[in-house]
């Protein structure tokens, strides 16, 4: 073999065996890398056995009745997920506390869920005023305050509250929804508004304003009410003497069922459009008088497990088997049951998507990187979307309008943008 052949020969046996070392080195190393990228990240309250959530909710005092049934539903919720294996392999280790109400209450239980307990968030709290109370806390002590069940405007702030985050049309919205509604069913109309004299309803009344635009002076009349109140009907009385011809409220529970008995006993015959909140029919509706109720207009944005429209939907059956296996005493009527079941869909939702990667951080990043994510119990057209700049779950509602007996979907869904 002539020597010149032999030394390339050599040459070449030894550059395949450099590439060959480095191709091996390369493949070494990115095996090496691979348990890094994947590997388990944990927060206080996450562990690769269980997750630990809380939640202080109204079980006793003036709001027991919307937050005890609402309560027991999240309770048997994950107890029915536990059942099926947990999220990602984790058991759900949940801590319920009663705060009454009581924002002082609230901010105690908060306490004891993040520095006792240790939990890696606090999850679908009810209400604007126990939640106002705890916003500050969760968000120095950057704890998620993931879900929450109150529609003011001030939940969705990521500069100033970028631990908290809402999952509920927030009453602005609504408002603005109204008023595009009514600027297509009605553009001529005198409206009177009554709505509650705190941040549900001054809320509502702003993105109503804010959706009529330069159409705001068809707002003839308008009259507030305190939640304490025994009745309403002299606020009535006061905007049919006004000439009013749609009545849009924001009212609580007790006080949207005085008003449609009031509006029905007076022989008034508005545009009578009532908040989302207080559309259940069983449980606003019904006790109101169904003749009464004939032609309310409302928005939605869930299935109304009692209307009749919805008897036969996959959807319903699944809510109310769910209720009768793991939350027997809850009403599934009770529109805050209704309200919570969507909500720990979600929690479950986010936490799933953590993944292995369990930190608070993370479940902030899944909780508000959600695009046009459907959960159980929504209505067709209707899904959630939240980004790191807007925590605003819901843009688009819809109408509905009462026959007597079911609500009826009006036209496409209608968006507040």
């Amino acid at each position: 073999m002539p020597t010149d052949f032999k030394k390339r020969l050599r040459g070449e046996t030894t550059l395949n065996h450099i590439i060959n070392r480095a191709l091996i080195a390369g493949a070494l190393s990115a095996l090496l890398a691979e348990p890094s990228y994947a590997q388990k990240a944990y927060d206080p309250g996450a562990s690769d056995t269980e997750i630990k959530l809380g939640q202080s909710t109204p079980l006793s005092g003036p709001a027991s009745a919307f937050g005890a049934g609402a309560g027991r539903a999240v309770v048997g919720y994950f107890e029915m997920l536990n059942a099926k294996g947990g999220i990602n392999g984790r058991k759900i280790n949940f801590t319920q506390l009663d705060n009454a109400y009581s924002a002082p209450k609230a901010v105690e239980q908060s306490r004891k869920l993040i520095e006792d307990v240790g939990v890696l968030a606090e999850v679908g709290t009810i209400g604007t005023a126990p939640n106002v109370a705890i916003q500050k806390y969760l968000n120095a002590k950057q704890v998620p305050q993931l879900f929450i069940t109150a529609g003011g405007r001030r939940f969705n702030d990521p500069k100033a509250f970028p631990w908290t985050i809402p999952l509920y049309p927030d009453f602005e919205t609504e408002g603005r929804v109204v008023a595009k509604y009514i600027l297509s069913a009605k553009p001529d109309a005198r409206i009177g508004v009554l709505y509650q004299n705190d941040d549900y309803g001054k809320d509502y009344l702003k993105g109503l304003r804010a959706g009529l635009g330069p159409k705001a002076e068809l707002i003839v009349a308008q009259t507030s009410y305190e939640l304490a109140d025994p009745t309403i009907d002299s606020q009535i009385v006061q905007l049919k003497a006004a000439g009013v011809d749609t009545l849009i409220e924001q009212s609580s529970s007790k006080a949207a069922a005085q008003s449609i008995r009031k509006v029905h006993e007076l022989g008034w015959k508005p545009l009578h459009v009532i908040g989302g909140s207080t559309a259940s029919v069983e449980t606003i509706l019904k006790p109101a008088g169904l003749e009464a109720s004939k032609g309310l207009v409302t928005t939605q944005f869930l299935k109304q497990p009692g209307d009749p429209a919805w008897a036969n939907d996959e959807e319903v059956k699944d809510y109310k088997e769910f209720l009768k296996a793991y939350a027997p005493s809850a009403n599934p009527d009770d529109y805050s049951v209704l309200v919570a079941y969507m909500n720990v869909h979600a929690v479950e939702l986010a936490l799933r998507k953590c993944g292995d990667d369990l930190t608070r951080q993370n479940l902030m990043k899944q909780a508000t990187s959600l695009n046009g994510e459907r959960l159980p119990m929504m209505l067709p057209g209707v899904a959630i979307s939240t980004g790191p700049v807007d925590y605003t779950p819901f843009r688009t509602l819809r109408i509905a309008t009462f026959d007597g007996e079911s609500w009826s979907l009006t036209g496409a869904p209608l968006s507040a943008d």
